[in-house]
């Protein structure tokens, strides 16, 4: 891993949600007859082209905070509090999306809840809200435990602990494992349909030892390439549950080959736009460099640069 993958992956989780941003909670039928080609305006939120949503600034919220202090629920949650409240890490200043659980999970933090106490905990708290920002941690533990993280149970605890904060059911904390898991693949320069494999592997092994997680294991039979490789694009659920959000991700990195139609056929599955944007977005970009990304698309991000120096910054940190 170096300073270009970094960028690689911010960059192409942003991307991601900006191109669905215009056209979140739009049916996928209603997309087959107007699918998104590339960066629109305005549509579903009414923002410029290039505006990326929540998914894009907690998780640059989540690589500042890693950058400056490690591995703090305090500071990370912080920082989100000042994103909800002022518009801190925003594409233009001002927050226009924000899922239910995380907005109840920062009432709880400004009520004086601890960090790690202000998670929804029932089954039905699994929105996609900490998969969406969790890939900065796989930077993280990459640079911290070596491309052997995956395999390490203290590198899960850690992960957890960044999902806990918003989204603390079980559910939740194994999908932001998982994709971890396969981004430390993709960090190691392994991109193959079963390097994508083994870091699932690698993931549910651990969490079938664990009594607390092993018993929702079940739920993520769909969560295998092989599974994953022989869906029709109709199997493939796209709404805002954290666990059709990873199996949409990763169907779309494994049915396509560059990061420009993988994104587009993530974008245009519809509903929950954004977060399927950014969960294929951050992994497609590690995949295919920052490089492989449309010019065109890139020329309108939001904030590109400011971006590209918290990469830096994370990285000369990291160094």
């Amino acid at each position: 891993m170096n300073l270009e993958t970094v960028k690689s992956a911010m960059l192409g989780l942003a991307v991601g949600d900006a191109l669905g941003v215009p056209v979140e909670f739009r049916s996928r039928d209603r997309l087959d007859r107007e699918p998104v080609t590339g960066m629109r305006a305005y549509g579903t939120h009414q923002q410029p082209a290039g505006t990326w949503s929540d998914d894009t600034s907690m998780a640059l919220c989540l690589l500042k905070s890693l950058t400056q202090c490690g591995v703090d629920c305090g500071d990370m949650m912080a920082r989100f509090f000042r994103w909800a409240d002022e518009g801190y890490m925003t594409a233009h200043g001002k927050v226009f999306d924000m899922g239910i659980s995380t907005q109840k999970a920062l009432s709880r933090y400004g009520r004086g809840t601890p960090p790690l106490e202000c998670g929804s905990q029932g089954q039905y708290d699994n929105g996609n809200g900490s998969l969406m920002r969790i890939l900065p941690m796989a930077l993280y533990l990459h640079c911290r435990f070596g491309p052997e993280f995956s395999s390490k149970p203290e590198a899960y605890e850690l992960i957890h602990q960044a999902s806990r904060v918003t989204h603390a059911h079980p559910i939740s904390q194994i999908s932001c494992g998982i994709y971890c898991a396969i981004a430390n693949e993709f960090l190691c320069g392994h991109f193959a349909p079963d390097d994508m494999q083994r870091g699932i592997a690698f993931a549910k092994g651990l969490y079938a030892i664990l009594p607390e997680f092993a018993p929702w294991l079940e739920q993520f039979g769909w969560v295998d390439v092989n599974v994953l490789r022989s869906l029709p694009r109709e199997r493939v659920r796209s709404d805002g549950f954290v666990i059709h959000t990873l199996e949409a991700a990763l169907w779309c990195l494994l049915a396509f080959d560059s990061y420009k139609d993988c994104l587009l056929a993530a974008v245009n599955l519809g509903d929950d736009t954004d977060t399927t944007g950014a969960a294929a977005g951050g992994l497609a970009g590690i995949r295919w460099g920052w490089d492989s990304i449309p010019a065109e698309w890139l020329q309108v991000l939001a904030r590109r640069g400011d971006i590209e120096a918290l990469c830096c910054s994370f990285w000369n940190a990291a160094l």
